[in-house]
């Protein structure tokens, strides 16, 4: 994928949090920016076709509890920014 550059206007306390969260995770402001430009570009994504029809489903084993999903989160955010660290150490 290449990349084009653009000009942005972003608040100045977001831009705050950004520095910060580069200078934690070892990589540039910039990367932090595109991720977030990447995400919400997927996250707003309408897709032609739906993921799943009508008649299917997912069987996820059974009721997920708050405590599952919290735990999941964490685990995920603590892995990507491992991965980040070994990135850029």
């Amino acid at each position: 994928m290449g990349l084009k550059r653009t000009n942005v206007y972003a608040d100045e306390e977001d831009l705050t949090l950004i520095k910060e969260a580069a200078a934690r995770m070892g990589v540039s402001e910039a990367e932090i920016i595109r991720e977030g430009i990447h995400r919400m570009a997927l996250a707003t994504r309408v897709w032609d076709e739906p993921f799943l029809s009508d008649e299917e489903t997912f069987d996820l084993g059974g009721p997920v509890a708050s405590a599952d999903i919290r735990a999941a989160v964490t685990s995920a955010h603590d892995s990507r920014d491992r991965q980040a660290g070994e990135r850029a150490g």
